[in-house]
């Protein structure tokens, strides 16, 4: 008889607390569905054989990572709520004759229940909707799959283990709070509150001094290199002092609103801020864990948007013309070859190229210390940000293309930069002497190379092909084999559909390799077809895009389940409390404006702190987008504004939803 207690103490537990219980599993089933459709994309043939699969499935496997270690932290901090709200029930059992060890049969049989419906439920929704993913994910790389359904039963074991041992630790970590607890403690846990907190001004100041530093870091640095290795630095300063702020400074803004006598002392707002400040210290870490999500949520989305919406402008920069070969040879006897073979070839097509863009230049990295570019490092030194690529072009091809007239002494030069400035006024260039700056210009036509980099680039155009060949000689004799060609780079756009330009492109290959079949000497050609590459492009971003979708509703049903639980607890807390107040001539009507006042002075900081981050963090993000070829900043921005407002909807829905669940526990205290 004894036997089946246990299991159907457990189920009356979870169906008597079902309102805290019932959420939790689905947010467990959600977690588990995810984690089983990322991991089945990660894996699956038909996501393999998309063009670009390989690229995409590289980018789920982080993916998978990322939701698996969420999984872990936020189902521990989510269950902790479980735990303090059972405690009580927990006590009266060991109260009437219960030991820990009854207690923990208890827990055992409640987290076997949770886990099996949560990984079961979780798994049949995985691998109902996987299809719908693996659909959406060939609609959003443009390519299609093969019908039929199909279980990734290697996905399925990999999803049911993770979770099992997730589930297993938290149920350890329960045991672990009822074998240290006391009965008395177990029994009084759900109504002891905490001590009246100070106002800790050292670390609210400490926070904002952290924020501060973690702003300046996303305003102050102007590379997108630099950015890129300072952006996480910068993440992590942002969320300690977030933590700290929400914590400790929530409790200093809380004193501040006690002191101003106009608004404390009123019936909907005394009662609401007196309540909040003896509970500060889980209340600002909630909060913090709600405005980190809700920054997440927003970042992803709005960088993933605007990627696959400005697509088309990256790809531009990657291939300027629709197809183009990059000669590593300025020998007139390769290079009239090679474009003698591009004219027979689009002859056959009975087409003419058109924009065309030809020109020489030699591209060679160097490093750039104040005035100077040099090709030599101390052995052992690591790269500096101040690495540089260089495109150096001669003045006729550059008045050639720009249909300008413009006018060089031997060491002068025009000068042309991307991802940084230079602000000096002489450039000592290794191998052709100190040049004098006599012009910045604003743009210069591109080959493609520099929007693929994540190093900033100077476009150098020297008064003759002299000056290229002894900085040529210069970078030879110091990197040796590893030198960089000179090269003629030609390319052009065709009037012809995306088949036949990729036709084209592999006919041009082919030429091209006839003639270094034919002659040992003949140089490297490199055959560039942006209709050949769109599908691995699209891949990238189309995959960022896919995967910043699932990671944000991963998040965001982290940030619903906490607001939600916050609400719960708060309420639970807060029903004896109105009760008495109530009891001493508060009015219902009073009630919820206390409750409204509450929500509102504390609910929306989450979203209002994440809008600052955002803001702060827009310079930073959009030079980081620039190392993926979008430079549309007033996309981005609009794109960003889009998110945020839409976001700030749906956060007004969960407020308006988890209120109403704060004030019927509440008003049901109330009632009695």
């Amino acid at each position: 008889m004894t036997q089946g207690l246990y299991p159907r103490l457990a189920l009356t537990g979870i169906a008597k607390n079902r309102k805290i219980y019932l959420p939790y599993i689905l947010t467990c089933m959600g977690m588990v569905m995810m984690f089983y459709i990322i991991s089945f994309l990660t894996v699956n043939p038909s996501v393999s054989a998309m063009p670009g699969g390989g690229s995409l499935q590289m980018i789920l496997s982080f993916g998978r990572g990322v939701v698996g270690v969420f999984s872990l932290i936020f189902l521990f901090y989510t269950n902790s709520f479980l735990i303090r709200k059972r405690k009580k029930e927990f006590g009266l059992y060991n109260i009437l004759g219960m030991g820990k060890w009854n207690l923990a049969r208890i827990l055992t049989w409640e987290s076997l229940l949770i886990g099996v419906v949560s990984v079961a439920g979780g798994l049949f929704c995985g691998i109902l909707f996987a299809k719908v993913a693996e659909l959406s994910l060939a609609h959003v790389l443009k390519s299609t799959i093969q019908s039929g359904f199909s279980v990734e039963w290697g996905s399925v074991l990999e999803a049911a283990a993770l979770f099992a041992a997730i589930f297993l630790l938290i149920l350890f970590n329960g045991l672990r709070q009822i074998h240290v607890s006391k009965p008395v403690e177990l029994l009084r846990s759900d109504t002891v509150g905490e001590k009246p907190p100070k106002a800790n001004w050292v670390v609210a100041l400490l926070g904002v001094i952290i924020l501060a530093g973690a702003y300046y870091l996303a305003l102050a640095i102007q590379q997108p290199l630099e950015a890129l290795l300072w952006f996480f630095v910068a993440v992590v300063m942002v969320i300690i002092a977030t933590y700290l702020l929400f914590i400790a400074g929530s409790v200093v803004f809380c004193r501040l609103l006690q002191k101003n006598k106009r608004y404390y002392y009123k019936t909907s707002h005394f009662v609401s801020v007196s309540s909040m400040v003896y509970r500060m210290k889980r209340n600002g870490a909630g909060l913090a864990s709600i405005c980190i999500l809700s920054t997440m949520v927003l970042v992803m989305l709005s960088s993933t948007v605007c990627l696959y919406i400005g697509a088309e402008d990256s790809l531009r920069s990657r291939y300027p013309r629709n197809v183009a070969v990059d000669i590593y040879s300025v020998d007139p006897a390769y290079t009239v070859a090679v474009t003698d073979a591009l004219g027979e070839a689009l002859q056959k097509k009975g087409v003419q190229p058109e924009n065309i863009l030809n020109y020489r230049y030699l591209g060679v990295a160097g490093y750039l210390e104040g005035e100077q570019v040099s090709f030599n490092r101390e052995k052992g030194q690591i790269l500096p940000p101040d690495i540089r690529q260089l495109f150096i072009i001669p003045l006729e091809d550059y008045n050639r293309l720009t249909g300008t007239r413009e006018t060089l002494d031997k060491n002068e030069a025009l000068l042309y930069c991307t991802k940084s400035d230079y602000p000096y006024d002489r450039l000592t260039l290794e191998g052709a002497g100190t040049l004098k700056i006599k012009k910045s210009v604003p743009e210069f036509v591109d080959n493609g190379v520099d929007a693929m980099q994540t190093i900033p680039s100077l476009y150098i155009v020297v008064p003759d092909f002299a000056a290229i060949d002894a900085v040529f000689e210069k970078q030879k004799e110091i990197y040796g084999d590893n030198a960089s060609s000179l090269h003629y780079y030609y390319g052009f756009d065709l009037n012809l559909s995306e088949e036949e330009q990729f036709a084209l492109g592999e006919d041009i290959s082919g030429s091209v390799r006839e003639m270094q079949l034919k002659d040992s000497e003949f140089p490297a050609v490199s055959t560039q077809c942006a209709a050949r590459d769109r599908a691995d492009f699209y891949a990238l971003y189309g995959g960022l895009l896919f995967l910043g979708v699932l990671l944000g509703i991963v998040f965001i049903l982290g940030a619903v389940l906490i607001m939600y639980y916050k609400q719960i607890s708060e309420g639970y807390e807060d029903q004896a409390r109105f009760d008495i107040m109530q009891k001493v001539g508060m009015t219902k009507k009073e009630i919820r404006k206390s409750i409204n006042s509450q929500v509102l002075t504390i609910f929306f900081l989450p979203l209002a702190a994440a809008g600052v981050h955002i803001a702060f963090a827009f310079p930073m993000i959009s030079k980081l987008l620039a190392l993926f070829s979008l430079t549309n900043t007033r996309l981005f921005a609009a794109v960003t504004v889009g998110c945020y407002l839409v976001f700030t909807l749906f956060y007004v829905m969960v407020y308006l939803f988890t209120s109403r669940a704060y004030y019927s526990i509440v008003s049901g205290g109330v009632e009695r």
